[in-house]
Formats: structure tokens, sequence, C-alpha cells
């Protein structure tokens, strides 16, 4: 894994814990090695992690939509900012130039892009490993709600395994590193639908 895209809050939250996590996650990426993918943005979770992976000498891509950078909250910081039209833009691009998806804690929007990675991996639009990273317990009751629609059957067996969860980073990329490509829904016969 060469570049990792990185989807994670940019708000602030009151406890500390959560932007030390986010710049630990950016540093240990830069110290293996891997470059960061991430929203382009300097606030919150995601400054954070940009910062973290700088600080250590780490690649930074960010991937802003317009009205984002028009808003002054752009990191002209990076090692590479890209200005996209929107957001279905920013995903494709996170997709394309990164060999993996990380989630750290994060509201809405980071939902939005880790259940989008999860449904282009089922699909087949890429066969890149999909990791949650449950610091503090945070996804918790996400991990059982992906359970959940396992056992009533609205994830088939063959995609179970497209979520990796780790509550700790290395322990993460470690079982990232060693993620097997499922069949995607693309190549599935009606009878395995």
């Amino acid at each position: 894994m060469k570049r990792l895209a990185v989807y994670c809050g940019s708000a602030t939250p009151k406890d500390p814990c959560y932007m030390e996590l986010a710049r630990a996650v950016g540093e240990g990426l830069a110290l293996r090695g891997i470059g960061v993918v991430y929203g382009g943005g300097r606030l919150g979770l995601m400054g954070a992690v940009a910062k973290g992976a700088l600080d250590a000498g780490g690649e930074v891509i960010g991937i802003i939509p317009e009205a984002l950078a028009s808003s002054e909250v752009a990191n002209h910081d990076c090692t590479q900012l890209h200005t996209v039209s929107g957001m279905h833009e920013r995903k494709q691009r996170f997709t394309d130039l990164s060999d993996g998806f990380i989630t750290i804690p994060g509201g809405v929007g980071t939902m939005d892009e880790l259940w989008e990675a999860i449904s282009w991996a089922q699909l087949g639009y890429h066969d890149n490993p999909v990791g949650l990273l449950n610091a503090f317990g945070f996804f918790d009751h996400l991990l059982a709600f992906n359970r959940h629609m396992a056992e009533v059957g609205f994830i088939r067996p063959a995609h179970q395994g497209i979520m990796i969860a780790d509550e700790t980073l290395d322990g993460l990329l470690d079982r990232m590193e060693r993620y097997q490509p499922h069949t995607p829904i693309f190549q599935m016969t009606a009878a395995n639908l």
C-alpha cells in the first residue's frame, strides 16, 4: 500500500483524544512510507491527520471541492492540493489515487465515504481494503449494526470481510496488507445473488 485515503471529521471534538489520534494516524502512515490522500481541509481531524503526516516527512494529497476551497478551509501545506467540482468527483479521486481506505472517527460525511468505499468494493469498482480504526470503541455500534445486516442477510457471505476493523493503527494496517479481494457482484451469477 503506497497511499491510503483517510476518511475523518473536519470538526474538533471537545475531547482532545480524537485530535491526538488523527495526528498519530498521519504520523504512523508517514513513518511506514504510506502517503495520505484526504479531504484537503486544514480544520479538525482532517487537519490533524495532514499535519501528523507532513511533520513526519510524509506525502499528503488533499482533494477538496471548489465550494470548500473558496471558504478558506483548504490546507495549502499539502504536498499536492487538488480542487474538484464536487463530492462525487472528490470520492472518485480518493479511489483513483489510493490503494485502500482508512476511516477514523467523524460524522455524516465520514460515514458517507466509508459506506461508499464498501459499496464500491461489493460491486467491483475497486478491490482495495477498507479499514475502520475503532479507537476508543467509537465504532462499536456501527460494527454491531454491520454484523446485524450480515445476520439478516443484507450483506452476502462473500462480502462480509470487506470492512476490516481493528483498535490500533498497526493492527489495522497489518490486516489490510493481508486482505484478499472478494468476488464482486459484477462477477457473480444470479444464483449467487
